[in-house]
């Protein structure tokens, strides 16, 4: 019997720490004024259990506690003894909780342990207070140290949800912890970065309310929140909102750094302005500010981003030469390219881009090397064009450089090997995986998933499988890619069963399934016919608050059921999805249409058609008219065709040239020779019998003007020779004989 482990809480962190605040900040500094201020009504009041005056306020004496659990917690706390503490709470406080200080510092030492165990111990802590309705009891220091936490962890989502609950509390987290979230959403897939600008102006909004910042100094924006926040804008290419956050910056005595300009050449590369790369440089050198590495290698990055390698290869061979002309040497290279637009957001951003010919180009301060991450970057560039010679020549020359900051390293050795199994050569991927052993560069977690990968694409699932083992034997363990790419290699080799086993074998060590995992097993579910199953997959995924449930899952489990014909637990499950905000695209349309095929049910196909024309816009007087909120839809050949088809096959004609109609105001020029066969094989003696009784005859009237109307469509002899056809005046014609 096919079975699903219960989710875990929560995937395993990373093993770095996962605050950037010192650790006598976190252990002794609880109060209120240190890492977070609550904010009402333009007034500051800090939390009741702590002293502002005093930052060790919150670890009290022994003798305040009435019960003496509480003290035994706190010494154990005091101790930094959280495991026996932990270990004494689930034994002794299990039905009382402890008071409000043992408690803040229990979830505050297990955030900062950052260990899978210790933030589901966390979490669990959080989860009992909410069912309890005591979550007042914790101390908002406590809950933005496990946001940060579990942000670090990356549960996004759960990070964001414990500041969101903050805000909504009236408290404002430490700008540590606030700024954490926020740049991990920034980075973070599907709605991340929208996430991002909502939970940072929330935290500003709320700041804005104050008449006194200087009570939530600890709280306010500084640069790297600020770069946090523009670096969501530069991923979502929304420069309009990245220059009034840019300007923003001096409203809390923020002045931009050098990664602030680094996410400039990123919203450069984002909007298509290569012309402009030159200038983010020249206008970080015009305000003095101290240049580093990864300036250039952003600048690398974006030209290798455009395809531009030979610009790419100019800085680096300017940077080996030692050049500090290195601006007026892309000058010379984008010359003819600057286009200029008193309009643009981007002349507010680089003034300096505005009248560059009026002024000549900075030089650099310092000679600049280029390292291995740069060298790197251009490698990529070289793997994405094909160019795998010239990556392994240039890996050779990395060997041979004095310098060893250039010499190459587990990312230069890994993008080699991506780029052998790119090519299919797997056995190549592998001799270079045996030379980092051999001169001593440990392979990482990504180099084995992309060897995985390659194995997975050529069918070779044991070689995968022994890749894992070998994994885990050099003591790195698999993640969530790891899995979903064995997961997905066993799909290719229609092996349902396996992608099951390793489904549960990740939730089994603890790693938390993504929204690829819960897919990716629906897949394999939906392609061996087992639509209930990924019926239920799709279940759990919507209970898991750490995943966010999209179209694209919801059509997956619309193409299950209808791989099988299942035409109403397909539309079920659109009305499911629209009852959760989603509107069927025509991924979704086109799924059904084929269910509907398959089940042979063409008066579904009518009303299919009937949503689908209202939604293009080609209904009759208030049915041509969307409804409010309903996007517009543009449907595609393969979508249009399967609905022609259906129509054709069932001598639905009148809609067939309808959807023939829609077709050719889409500009997809219609199968006719595939209708002309159908309408031949199918339909070709209709109307020819001499016995029909004049009552029925004249019940078919409307049927055949539509039959000659589609016959004329297709050239067939019909009665509309002579004239030329439009589908207006085969309505017409109906509606004058009615």
């Amino acid at each position: 019997m096919t079975t699903l482990l219960p989710p875990t809480p929560l995937s395993p962190p990373s093993s770095t720490s996962p605050f950037p605040f010192t650790q006598n900040l976190i252990f002794n500094s609880f109060s209120s004024s240190t890492l977070t201020c609550k904010a009402t009504n333009s007034s500051f009041q800090p939390h009741p259990t702590s002293n502002p005056s005093n930052p060790t306020s919150l670890i009290t004496s022994k003798n305040s506690f009435s019960a003496s659990p509480d003290n035994t917690l706190l010494t154990l706390l005091q101790q930094r003894k959280t495991d026996e503490a932990w270990l004494y709470y689930t034994k002794n406080l299990d039905q009382q909780l402890p008071n409000p200080t043992c408690l803040s510092r229990l979830v505050s030492q297990l955030s900062y342990q950052n260990s899978t165990i210790s933030l589901r111990r966390a979490q669990s802590i959080i989860q009992r207070l909410r069912h309890e309705r005591q979550l007042h009891r914790l101390d908002a220091n406590s809950l933005g140290l496990l946001a940060s936490a579990a942000a670090k962890g990356g549960h996004v989502l759960y990070a964001a949800s414990i500041i969101k609950s903050m805000l909504k509390s009236g408290y404002l987290p430490h700008v540590k912890a606030w700024s954490s979230v926020v740049s991990r959403l920034a980075s973070s897939g599907d709605d991340g970065p929208i996430e991002s600008l909502g939970l940072f102006c929330a935290v500003t909004k709320r700041i804005r309310r104050l008449s006194n910042l200087d009570l939530v100094k600890h709280s306010l924006p500084d640069t790297a929140a600020y770069n946090a926040v523009l670096n969501a804008c530069a991923n979502l290419g929304d420069k309009n909102r990245f220059l009034e956050l840019f300007n923003e910056m001096s409203e809390f005595d923020c002045e931009p750094d050098v990664l602030s300009y680094n996410v400039m050449i990123k919203l450069c590369a984002r909007g298509d302005r290569k012309d402009l790369l030159v200038f983010v440089l020249e206008r970080i050198l015009e305000k003095g500010i101290p240049l580093c590495m990864s300036t250039f290698q952003s600048l690398v990055a974006a030209y290798v981003g455009f395809g531009d390698l030979v610009t790419a290869e100019k800085v680096v061979q300017a940077m080996r030469e030692g050049r500090r002309d290195l601006c007026k040497m892309l000058r010379e290279g984008n010359v003819e390219e600057v286009c200029l637009n008193d309009s643009d957001v981007f002349d507010k951003l680089l003034p300096n881009s505005v009248n560059w010919r009026d002024n000549e180009p900075p030089e650099l301060s310092r000679v600049f090397e280029p390292n291995s991450r740069m060298y790197t970057t251009l490698m990529k560039g070289y793997m994405n064009a094909g160019r795998v010679t010239d990556m392994v020549r240039m890996l050779e020359a990395m060997r041979h450089l004095g310098d060893s900051e250039s010499h190459p390293d587990h990312v230069t050795y890994t993008t080699v090997i991506s780029a052998f199994v790119k090519q299919g050569l797997m056995d190549r991927a592998r001799e270079v995986l045996a030379e980092m052993v051999r001169i001593g560069v440990p392979a990482n977690r990504v180099t084995y998933n992309v060897l995985i990968k390659g194995y997975c694409q050529q069918l070779h699932i044991d070689m995968a499988e022994e890749l894992i083992k070998e994994m885990i034997d050099t003591g790195i363990e698999p993640d969530v890619v790891s899995y979903n790419t064995i997961i997905d290699g066993c799909i290719l080799v229609d092996d349902c069963a396996g992608a099951l086993s390793y489904f549960n074998e990740m939730r089994a060590r603890g790693i938390a399934p993504t929204k690829v995992s819960y897919t990716t097993l629906m897949k394999a579910f939906a392609s061996s016919g087992q639509a209930k199953l990924a019926n239920k997959v799709f279940d759990e995924m919507l209970k898991d608050p750490r995943v966010k449930v999209d179209l694209v899952a919801w059509n997956m489990l619309v193409d299950a059921y209808s791989k099988l014909g299942k035409v109403e637990e397909a539309k079920s499950v659109i009305e499911r999805m629209k009852e959760n905000g989603f509107y069927p695209n025509v991924a979704t349309y086109g799924s059904l249409a084929n269910a509907i095929a398959l089940a042979r049910k063409p008066g579904e196909a009518l009303l299919l058609w009937n949503e689908i024309k209202q939604r293009c816009g080609m209904g009759n007087g208030e049915e041509s008219i969307p409804s409010s909120g309903v996007p517009p839809l543009e449907p595609d050949e393969g979508l249009l065709d399967t609905l022609a088809d259906i129509c054709v096959r069932a001598a639905f004609f009148k809609k067939a040239l309808e959807i023939v109609a829609c077709m050719e105001q889409h500009g997809i020029p219609p199968n006719k020779t595939k209708f002309t066969r159908i309408y031949v094989e199918m339909h070709s003696r209709m109307f020819t019998s001499k016995h029909a009784s004049r009552a029925r005859q004249d019940r078919r009237k409307e049927r055949k003007r539509a039959a000659e109307a589609f016959k004329f469509w297709l050239g067939l002899p019909n009665s509309y020779y002579g004239s030329e056809w439009r589908l207006d005046s085969v309505i017409d014609d109906e509606y004058k004989s009615e």
